[in-house]
């Protein structure tokens, strides 16, 4: 069996997909491809992991959780998602790392499934537009516990997803930038599903839809309607196309707050990052979903 775990991150849209793969369940279902729902396994997978600080997990612990999440009957493919499942966002950051907790949650992970195929599908953001947010949401009082020595432009993707490879070089990652999205939605979820690129889905254009205005979308899906025969990348810069005339300005642009920033720190910040995208995918067992 193939276990698919998207694991956020937080503030990506998390949500939205997880509703798209849930509006997909009863197609993805008939072939194989089962989404069970949140409340079915957050709880328990949480207890279990928590509890493997302790003691190993049992014999018995993978068929408990698959019990759980499936009711009845087998699947060829199962999806899950929890953005908490690395950390919450009080303690998203800690010392000047992201996610610093998920190397060992994932080893735990790959232990209880051990006889699975796990993939990890995580979606990515510019730390200039997400560390102030998550910064807002720290729990820590002092902000060395939040920064560390590390200097924002030091906090990178790619010493997280590294030290992940390293905990679990077996378990292959798919990853993608938050701000690719809207251009690659669709493929996200059939990438999670495993279905071809031509394979149809509910919800295509969701994430389109809630930074398009309704003028936009509506020449845009007739201007599908008259060009039937696409290809991905052909679709793709059409929604780029569509999107540079007709996005929400205030659904697109972000607003930072993070006192002491200046515009040139964003800046450099956000070059440095299109960089480290690089060198995450040069990581071996890590593909990264582009435009």
């Amino acid at each position: 069996m193939k276990l698919i775990l998207h694991a956020g991150v937080h503030f990506t849209e998390e949500d939205r997909l997880m509703k798209c793969l849930l509006r997909n369940a009863d197609d993805f279902a008939a072939r194989g491809v089962m989404v069970p729902g949140q409340s079915k396994y957050r709880g328990i997978m949480r207890e279990t992991l928590n509890a493997m600080v302790s003691a190993p997990a049992s014999e018995m612990a993978r068929d408990v959780l698959m019990d759980a999440m499936l009711d009845e009957g087998e699947a060829e493919r199962v999806i899950l998602s929890d953005a908490n499942f690395f950390r919450t966002p009080k303690t998203a950051v800690q010392e000047g790392m992201f996610y610093p907790a998920a190397p060992v949650r994932m080893m735990r992970m790959a232990q209880i499934f051990d006889q699975d195929d796990v993939e990890i599908f995580l979606g990515i953001r510019n730390p200039a537009t997400l560390l102030p947010i998550l910064y807002s949401k720290a729990e820590a009082s002092n902000p060395a516990d939040f920064w560390g020595s590390r200097d924002p432009r030091d906090i990178l993707w790619s010493d997280t997803l590294d030290l992940l490879r390293q905990s679990v070089p077996d378990v292959p990652i798919t990853v993608w930038c938050n701000e690719d999205t809207p251009l690659i939605w669709a493929h996200i979820i059939r990438q999670m599903a495993g279905l071809p690129d031509d394979q149809k889905i509910i919800g295509g254009f969701d994430l389109l839809s809630s930074i398009m205005s309704s003028e936009g979308m509506k020449r845009f899906r007739a201007y599908l309607k008259d060009h039937p025969v696409m290809t991905e990348h052909q679709k793709r810069r059409a929604i780029a196309a569509f999107l540079d005339k007709y996005a929400l300005d205030d659904q697109v642009e972000e607003e930072l707050d993070m006192p002491g920033w200046t515009e040139d720190l964003v800046d450099e910040m956000s070059d440095i990052y299109d960089n480290d995208v690089a060198t995450i995918a040069a990581l071996p067992g890590v593909r990264v979903l582009m435009p």
